[in-house]
């Protein structure tokens, strides 16, 4: 007995174990079947598990944007010429991460034929219905009110008042400007803790939602996240073939070189899902590449704020996945605009404990899409979370190295000896307060 009470599960151990015991209650307990209890009949913990979710998605998407743009105002300012063109970079590189994964999803279809049936006819019909023009899109990003968009979780309107609130905060010097950065920070740091307490109910909430699903559809449902965790990889491996080795190429970047400098940070987090634990090696090892200590000092941390490929992709691939197991035919002006949401919403979320459940839950509560696909999805997003993780560390190595290519700051040196040496504690702590989002003083340049 005492062995036994000694087993503790991780989080996600809980969740597969929630998984197993889903699929069960589902085969057994299937829909139509005459008998008063049905799988279906389990998703009001769902339900639940999904609305904690929807009830940090505007505190949290306010606070983080604010601190990851006001409180990068002085870096701005101060490099200039080498944070403007950081910023085009990183726009037309999460651009195509996007494309890539809505052209994947669209390709492979893998959320075809789950019944999530929370959609329903009616919105459908109003996506069907809806054909925005320019002018209505761009009328819809500005909200009326901020306490309305945040009642409606509207996340393209939050994200509209958060960026022009940042830039004029970024103007304000003194005390007011450090009061409302620490009050951002002090938000995001409790809204963490939010998010922790709500991961707790998780395992729960995940095994309503894949009994609910197995229970309307079968144990097809399996097929269908085994193709969505496939189609991710297979995009993953696309964006990194056919945009980040063109751009490697383009910029003249040595490619044997890069690989071994990027190889270890790259292997971190794949295998710990977690970018701030690659941080400070890539850091190092792009150093040791010949990337100057400014460059690579301004341009990582801010990359991990507003340059997040991976995770980009799998967000407009998840969303469509969603669209498409609700039934839901959503058009391609609608896919767009819902690209243009995920575009805005990715920036500032950097070190946000699951940020990619925040806006993904807030997308699709603005299209009116059932949040019992983020349940489904949750089930198998350890594994994808791997994918995802690596391609942001691989993305933002090789954009330092652009950037340096680009400013003729580059010098390539021998990588053996630098990158065998131990990263320093002034560097590790440097970077810990970084992904924190504490950037109100730039990163020391060596």
């Amino acid at each position: 007995m005492a062995s036994w009470r000694r087993v503790r599960l991780s989080q996600t151990q809980w969740v597969l174990v929630a998984m197993a015991i889903g699929l069960a209650v589902g085969y057994l307990f299937p829909d139509g079947a005459s008998r008063r209890f049905h799988a279906s009949d389990l998703q009001i913990l769902s339900t639940l598990f999904l609305r904690m979710v929807e009830s940090l998605i505007a505190p949290l998407i306010f606070g983080t944007l604010v601190v990851g743009i006001a409180g990068h105002g002085d870096d701005i300012r101060g490099v200039g010429k080498l944070a403007l063109r950081a910023i085009l970079y990183f726009e037309v590189v999460t651009t195509l991460a996007l494309i890539v994964g809505l052209v994947a999803v669209n390709l492979i279809r893998p959320g075809h034929g789950i019944a999530l049936g929370a959609a329903g006819a009616e919105t459908a019909a109003q996506l069907a219905q809806s054909r925005p023009t320019l002018s209505a899109a761009l009328e819809h990003i500005v909200p009326r009110s901020v306490i309305d968009a945040a009642a409606r979780n509207d996340a393209l309107q939050i994200v509209f008042f958060a960026v022009v609130f940042a830039v004029g905060l970024a103007q304000v010097q003194g005390r007011p400007r450090k009061v409302m950065l620490e009050f951002c920070e002090s938000l995001c740091d409790v809204m963490f803790k939010y998010v922790n307490v709500v991961m707790r109910f998780a395992p729960l909430g995940i095994g309503a939602a894949i009994a609910g699903a197995v229970g309307r559809s079968g144990l097809g449902v399996l097929g269908n996240l085994a193709a969505l965790v496939l189609t991710l990889y297979a995009a993953l491996l696309a964006f990194a073939l056919l945009v980040l080795l063109p751009i490697a190429l383009l910029f003249k970047v040595p490619l044997e070189d890069f690989w071994r400098a990027v190889k270890e940070p790259w292997l971190v987090a794949f295998s710990t899902a977690s970018s701030e634990a690659a941080l400070p090696t890539a850091l190092r090892n792009m150093k040791a590449l010949g990337v100057p200590g400014h460059v690579a000092s301004f341009v990582l941390p801010m990359g991990y704020t507003f340059n997040l490929d991976g995770s980009t992709l799998y967000l407009a691939l998840a969303s469509v996945f969603v669209a498409q197991a609700a039934g839901v035919s959503m058009p391609l002006s609608q896919q767009l605009l819902m690209m243009l949401t995920l575009m805005l919403t990715t920036k500032g979320m950097a070190g946000v404990p699951r940020a990619g459940l925040v806006i993904l839950s807030g997308t699709l509560a603005q299209f009116g899409l059932p949040l019992q696909g983020v349940a489904v999805i949750l089930g198998v997003d350890a594994i994808m979370d791997m994918g995802r993780t690596s391609i942001n560390v691989l993305g933002n190595c090789l954009a330092t190295v652009v950037l340096a290519r680009w400013d003729g700051s580059f010098r390539s040196l021998t990588l053996t000896s630098a990158i065998s040496e131990p990263v320093s504690d002034r560097t590790t702590k440097a970077f810990a307060r970084t992904s924190r989002g504490n950037r109100r003083t730039p990163p020391a340049a060596s």
